[in-house]
């Protein structure tokens, strides 16, 4: 009897472990994996992984991978080339000049055609935000790290130098005045500087309504022409070169590159995306008191509206019906309230929708800290025009490079601002002529 039940039992854990065998491959497909490309790293990629980490928890049955990817432009090149080797991401995070390559790449999913009607509320989007990635009213990729440039200021120095700490400068003369002030007194060798100085180029235009290419920026039909070396384009890097050789502005490199100069308290102010106001603060504090306000402004010009930066989420071709599902799930968590405000915290980029920015405020997260405040409120009371709705290039990439070329030849002194641009304007014009042919 005792030898049944052995063999009773043992064929009862056979059984068992040979349905553990069967049923492991059908248990392990249960989860859908998801891979999502991002350019975020230092104090972004810890504000990533939680976003992620939160929805991978809230979803058993899902998996996204999050993988860094190296720089913005680096994500745009890879992701187009995995895209044509047949083994693309999910998602991948694109940064704003790739706009008019991804809409003609042909590797695409739009977003609005993931999503039933009143699924998502696309309305609650931010404005600014939701006209740049929209072709015909239909939104073509989700909003996620929106940005855009703002002057930074360090207090303490502007009282060292006797200014007003509390009066920074809002027009691009009282920047030079303020700006001689601080280098006369001794306070700093050099005034100011300015992150991304392309893209800076690029928001001048669109902050006092002029167009950077024809077709109306590229969103009438596809831009042929840039209009960047025009008058107004001109008068701006006249002034900016001016300054160089006052000492009041020091050009200070690429991207994020000035941040350090600001730090280490070399220069008083600079301006840069808002997306480094978290960053800043926290490594300023304790050191010395910064603020933020508005780009300044060449008076005499029409008001416009700064216009975005950052990047989006693009859903990329070439998957099943059950991992787009997967996708879906994972873009309504990222525009939930309380995830676009807890990323607006953890980064400095926009809130992404009119419901975080609501949340924030009912917190009282703005009155804490009003230097998260200052892009939102400049991008919100700028006028909306075909000007600032933001520049739609094919290759814009290079065309930006082209820019930041002439604009560093033109600092270095080796060409005046009128030929540096005209030159920069020919080669972006050829740009231009090449990818037309290419999408005929």
């Amino acid at each position: 009897m005792k030898s049944g039940k052995f063999t009773g039992a043992l064929r009862g854990v056979l059984v068992l472990a040979l349905a553990a065998v069967l049923f492991a491959p059908a248990l392990a497909h249960a989860v859908t994996k998801i891979t999502f490309w991002h350019a975020m790293s230092g104090k972004r990629l810890p504000a990533v992984e939680r976003i992620v980490n939160g929805f991978n928890e809230a979803h058993p049955d899902i998996q996204v991978e999050a993988q860094f990817m190296g720089s913005y432009k680096e994500v745009l090149a890879k992701t187009i080339a995995a895209v044509k080797a047949g083994n693309p991401p999910h998602l991948a995070q694109v940064y704003e000049v790739g706009l008019q390559t991804m809409l003609d790449s042909g590797v695409i999913v739009p977003v609005h055609t993931l999503f039933e009607e009143g699924e998502v509320d696309f309305g609650d989007v931010v404005g600014p935000i939701l006209d740049y990635y929209s072709v015909d009213g239909k939104l073509y990729s989700m909003p996620f790290n929106s940005s855009t440039a703002i002057l930074y200021y360090n207090k303490d120095l502007f009282k060292k130098a006797g200014l007003d700490p509390n009066r920074p400068p809002t027009t691009y003369k009282e920047l030079e005045e303020m700006g001689k002030k601080l280098v006369e007194s001794g306070v700093v060798p050099n005034a100011f500087s300015t992150g991304w100085p392309s893209w800076v180029f690029e928001q001048a235009h669109a902050y006092h309504n002029q167009f950077f290419a024809n077709n109306e920026n590229g969103r009438k039909g596809r831009a042929t022409e840039v209009l960047f070396n025009g008058p107004f384009g001109v008068k701006y890097l006249e002034t900016m070169s001016r300054m160089a050789k006052e000492k009041v502005y020091i050009y200070g490199g690429r991207e994020y590159s000035p941040n350090k100069a600001f730090l280490a308290q070399q220069i008083a102010m600079l301006i840069q995306s808002t997306s480094s106001v978290g960053s800043i603060e926290a490594a300023t504090e304790g050191k010395f008191e910064v603020g933020t306000t508005f780009l300044p402004r060449f008076e005499g010009y029409p008001r416009g509206n700064s216009v975005i930066g950052g990047a989006t989420l693009w859903v990329l071709k070439g998957h099943s019906d059950e991992e787009y599902k997967a996708v879906k799930e994972f873009l309504k968590w990222i525009i939930r309230p309380e995830v676009t405000a807890q990323w607006h915290k953890d980064t400095g980029y926009f809130p992404a929708t009119n419901s975080s920015l609501k949340l924030l405020m009912d917190e009282g997260w703005f009155s804490n800290h009003p230097n998260h405040l200052t892009a939102f409120l400049q991008v919100l009371s700028g006028v909306k025009t075909p000007m600032s709705q933001g520049v739609r290039l094919g290759n814009f990439v290079e065309i930006r490079n082209i820019v930041q070329t002439a604009l560093e030849n033109c600092f270095a002194g080796k060409t005046d601002p009128k030929t540096a641009l005209d030159e920069a304007a020919q080669e972006a014009n050829r740009v231009l002529k090449e990818y037309s042919e290419l999408y005929k």
